[in-house]
């Protein structure tokens, strides 16, 4: 009885610990001012490159980021970042070490209730999985300013004063001439657009924007087949599930990773919402070795409802 009560204590633990995870922020600057946008996982997060981006509601303990600078002789940065707790803010500093080489160098990690204030030109952006793209729009604004010119005639006056004979250059100003200046100020802003991705032959519906890369996709299973145990497999595959949209196939490849039929099913299941071209998903059936795990994921797909 002890040991049951033992049990339910850590698992009660447990749950009050997930339920009260909360999402991360980032904050990345350049230390000399560089300008540069910021992609996380493969996915363009700021289109318009900036000296200070910050991007929140980060849900995984890890990201794969990219720093692209707007000076494009500068070489692109790669660097896979961890945070060290949930509910944090975690920032990073873009800068050039001893021998003049670029590098990502973490700064320091704070909770969320003690992270400084952003300034107003300070952008911040909200994590997506949707790339952003930048179009310029050119915006003008002209001031007119109306008044009097002045002729600039001089008029050569002789005086004589006193017996001592002078002469004097007046100004004359023509007040009767006006005149008309404009000061045009052009400035360049940026809007964030979307871009829609289409999957070649397949002419179903999109449950998410943008499917994960080859190259993320294949670090991810890495990183899963690395684990030695199945709950720590299914920890992070569920984490790389819950920030990136999937394909069918790399569904079906996600599954192949675990050796038990529930595990399998278990991955299915959770990974379904987040599938780009769910009307390919029978596909995954062919990783199961039982019929009766495909008739479960039919039932819970039947009863499946998206946003």
């Amino acid at each position: 009885m002890l040991f049951k009560k033992y049990l339910f204590l850590i698992a009660l633990m447990t749950f009050s610990y997930i339920a009260n995870a909360q999402n991360s922020n980032m904050t990345l600057f350049s230390e000399n001012g560089e300008r540069f946008s910021v992609v996380l996982n493969g996915i363009l997060q700021n289109a318009s490159p900036e000296t200070n981006v910050q991007i929140t509601g980060l849900p995984a303990p890890s990201y794969k980021v990219k720093i692209i600078f707007e000076n494009q002789e500068i070489p692109e940065l790669d660097k896979t970042v961890y945070f060290q707790g949930t509910g944090v803010e975690a920032t990073y500093r873009v800068m050039q070490n001893r021998k003049g080489k670029y590098v990502l160098r973490f700064f320091n990690e704070v909770p969320l209730a003690q992270a400084p204030i952003r300034r107003p030109e300070e952008r911040t952006y909200i994590y997506t999985t949707t790339p952003a793209v930048a179009t310029s729009v050119t915006q003008t604004t002209s001031t007119t300013f109306t008044g009097v010119q002045p002729t600039g005639d001089h008029v050569s006056v002789d005086v004589n004063v006193a017996g001592i004979q002078m002469n004097m250059d007046v100004n004359v100003n023509d007040q009767s001439q006006s005149y008309s200046e404009t000061t045009t100020t052009t400035t360049t802003v940026y809007q964030e657009q979307q871009t829609n991705y289409v999957l070649p032959a397949y002419d179903g519906p999109y449950g998410c924007p943008r499917p994960m890369s080859e190259i993320d996709f294949a670090d991810a299973k890495r990183s899963i087949a690395s684990k030695d145990f199945s709950d720590s497999k299914m920890t992070m595959a569920k984490q790389i599930i819950d920030v990136n949209c999937l394909l069918s196939k790399q569904v079906k490849e996600l599954m192949s990773l675990f050796d038990y039929e529930d595990d399998k099913l278990e991955i299915a299941k959770y990974a379904y919402g987040s599938t780009l071209d769910y009307r390919n998903y029978y596909k995954v059936n062919n990783a199961f070795e039982y019929e009766m795990s495909i008739e479960e994921l039919d039932e819970y797909i039947q009863g499946f409802r998206r946003n």
